[in-house]
């Protein structure tokens, strides 16, 4: 068979893309616009000090449009305590304008050790151009999800938290300990050294005074150490560290 020209392939090839988004425009409802928005803070982790009482972060509405800003509290399953408070929850953020929020601390009682929650800010794009009007709409819009860290009153700052995570291995299974007042993150993947053993946690931090037991998968006979991936209060990673088991 004689080859096409190059031309004529592009021209079939454009075609066949062609077709395949308008069969995906009509399983989303023909014609539709996609949207996208964002609000992004100015700050990977917020942390409220005891001590002040409040902290504050500044979202800024990336898109090109009117959007609104929807700043929504989450408490981790571990911790459903109502410690904090956002003002304001809702605000109409102007293009490439910012909106400061502020976190107010309400603890009855002093805080003895870091507590962790979580806060969603969400960008909810508002009206459409007199050129979009009368065309069905898919609206995207971006969620920013970051960890909330409260921090108690005259405890010092630690860089370094997970070092003072104690491990021990019992047949085929892990624990991990953390018995410091310090919230540590860390990514999921463990290594056992030496050998082959590998083990999985559950979630990506370990909470003051908790104690997490995990499966041990391959060969993690003989192992006196573990090689995990620590990261910063504000969710950077750092260095790999290895961490002594204890027997």
């Amino acid at each position: 068979m004689t080859a096409l020209p190059f031309f004529t392939r592009l021209f079939i090839f454009a075609r066949l893309a062609f077709v395949y988004l308008g069969a995906l425009l009509l399983a989303i409802g023909s014609p539709a616009l996609v949207l996208a928005d964002g609000m992004v803070p100015d700050t990977s982790v917020v942390i409220v000090n005891e001590a002040d009482g409040e902290a504050s972060v500044t979202v800024t509405n990336t898109d090109n449009k009117l959007a609104l800003l929807h700043v929504t509290l989450e408490d981790i399953p571990e911790d459903t305590a109502t410690l904090l408070f956002v003002t304001p929850p809702l605000a109409r953020v102007e293009p490439a304008k910012s909106q400061l929020i502020r976190f107010i601390l309400q603890s009855a009682e002093p805080l003895t050790t870091q507590r962790l929650k979580r806060v969603i800010f969400e960008g909810m794009p508002q009206g459409r151009s007199a050129a979009q009007a009368g065309h069905a709409q898919v609206g995207v819009t971006v969620r920013q999800n970051l960890p909330v860290i409260l921090h108690p009153k005259g405890l010092a700052p630690n860089r370094t938290p997970w070092t003072g995570l104690e491990w021990r291995v019992k047949r085929d299974q892990l624990s991990v300990h953390n018995p410091s007042p310090y919230v540590v993150r860390l990514a999921q993947e463990l290594r056992l050294l030496p050998g082959k053993g590998s083990a999985l946690l559950p979630r990506t931090y370990v909470l003051p005074g908790e104690t997490l037991n995990v499966a041990v998968t391959g060969n993690g006979a003989g192992a006196n150490r573990v090689k995990l991936q620590p990261a910063t209060v504000y969710g950077f990673a750092v260095a790999p560290y290895e961490a002594p088991i204890t027997l």
